[in-house]
């Protein structure tokens, strides 16, 4: 008996959705139900703090492994080794990014408590593409930049188990944020360096 076609990360779509920016990449289903059950009970066991910007706490909590960025200095810190449980989904978000798994070399959890808003921003220019991964509740996802007279704005709704890569102009020109999210939810974000 023939077995099933069990697909690998390339079979899966990887879409671009209507309006996205270029170089926005968006992967339904990158993780399987039991993959996010798993990796949400580990998280819940991390000791999340408030994020810190400037003397301002925001109301998402994170934790960094691999390198810290620290925004009251504006300088990069050693942090504590990636951990085992993310090595697995560092190789597919690396495969995502079209990089060996040890070029991820910074990860970044968020916890977003209802209410929980990211503002608007890009990721510190030390870094190049970054890859992030949504558990437990779907958010608005959205993209603005400067044009004349204003912005141009586009958005995309990163579902539970998806995965999206920020690269080329949608990781250097616009920026990005999520909007009070509805529901408890955790983001997974890697990042390479620039080379």
């Amino acid at each position: 008996m023939a077995q099933a076609h069990q697909p690998t990360l390339f079979d899966a779509p990887q879409i671009p959705p209507s309006g996205a920016p270029e170089g926005f990449v968006y992967q339904p289903e990158f993780l399987s139900s039991e993959e996010e059950a798993e990796l949400a009970a580990w998280l819940a066991t991390l000791p999340f703090a408030a994020f810190q910007f400037r003397g301002y706490e925001g109301r998402r909590r994170v934790v960094s492994y691999g390198w810290k960025y620290d925004f009251t200095r504006s300088h990069l810190d050693k942090a504590d080794d990636i951990p085992s449980e993310l090595l697995p989904v560092r190789a597919r978000a690396a495969e995502l990014a079209g990089h060996r798994p040890a070029e991820l070399q910074q990860v970044l959890l968020n916890e977003y408590q209802p209410g929980a808003p990211i503002g608007w921003h890009r990721d510190r220019p030390i870094f190049a593409e970054v890859v992030g991964i949504s558990l437990l509740a779907r958010c608005k996802f959205r993209f603005r930049r400067r044009v004349e007279g204003g912005f141009e704005r586009a958005s995309v709704t990163l579902e539970p188990r998806s995965a999206y890569l920020l690269s080329g102009q949608a990781r250097a020109v616009w920026e990005h944020s999520i909007p009070p999210v509805e529901a408890h939810r955790y983001s997974i974000t890697f990042r390479n360096f620039k080379g």
